[in-house]
């Protein structure tokens, strides 16, 4: 069956490192299709989870060795910007090697217009004025994440739903509330300024397709709880998904281990090794 194909795929916020990364799940969505152009906006690998221990998985392995086989026997042209969480590759921007570019922000060319791509920490107060308090907040987001999955133990033990406790704080806490709305009022006044039609972005883990007074607001939301993703089916045409509600994924995810076995040439082999 042929794959279908996108102009191009963005993700963000894999977070891989922790132990609720979506990595199976990320790598199944991949490898269910083909595309022109992979954005990956920031936060993939957890910098701050892997200088305090980290969970590293063959799971996150296998993501980063499907993105070099997109790039070799695919084609693919990969874009990978700095988030707050990979903020160690700052020293290094920009960088291209192959089909590979890292850079700290991307403008998005399409017919309808520009969109600028950027991670979005750097509209984020907390994050860019107190950095231990952005670390602090990870560590228990981190925590509250690890109570999330005993709780959901417990409801699926009762034959109920999952449910998941950071988005319901989320919601119901106006100041996150306020922030996420102050957040997307800044990258709306970035994109003003940079007179673009749109930007796209992370970091906030709330995925979005929104008119913000003219400008297009996406955000890819994250692969820790959402697993969300923007597609671009043709130029200018985004569409915000979740891997529920993306069938062939579900499919892939229940096939064997050997799915991701095809080997790589010996130097993506190599990039693979060092990381």
């Amino acid at each position: 069956m042929e794959l279908p194909h996108y102009e191009t795929v963005i993700l963000s916020d894999l977070h891989l490192g922790t132990p609720d990364a979506k990595a199976k799940d990320a790598t199944a969505f991949l490898e269910s299709l083909t595309c022109r152009r992979l954005i990956l906006n920031g936060d993939i690998i957890d910098g701050w989870a892997l200088r305090r221990g980290g969970t590293w998985k063959d799971s996150h392995t296998r993501f980063i060795r499907c993105v070099l086989r997109k790039m070799e026997k695919e084609g693919t042209e990969v874009i990978y910007l700095r988030g707050n969480h990979d903020d160690i590759l700052e020293r290094f921007l920009p960088m291209s090697f192959g089909g590979l570019r890292i850079v700290q922000e991307y403008l998005h060319e399409t017919p309808a217009g520009n969109y600028l791509v950027v991670h979005g920490d750097g509209f984020d107060s907390v994050t860019t004025r107190h950095k231990w308090i952005a670390i602090a907040g990870s560590v228990a987001y981190e925590l509250l994440l690890r109570i999330n999955r005993v709780y959901n133990c417990w409801r699926k033990f009762r034959g109920q739903e999952y449910f998941s406790l950071s988005k319901a704080i989320k919601t119901k806490v106006k100041s996150a509330v306020n922030h996420v709305g102050r957040y997307e009022d800044q990258l709306r006044a970035l994109a003003l300024t940079r007179d673009c039609r749109g930007i796209i972005c992370g970091h906030v883990h709330t995925a979005a397709d929104k008119d913000l007074d003219g400008i297009h607001y996406l955000n890819s939301g994250d692969w820790v709880e959402s697993r969300t993703a923007i597609l671009e089916e043709i130029p200018g045409a985004f569409r915000l998904i979740s891997f529920d509600e993306y069938p062939l994924n579900r499919a892939r995810i229940t096939q064997p281990s050997g799915a991701f076995s095809d080997p790589l040439s010996p130097e993506a082999e190599g990039l693979v090794t060092a990381r």
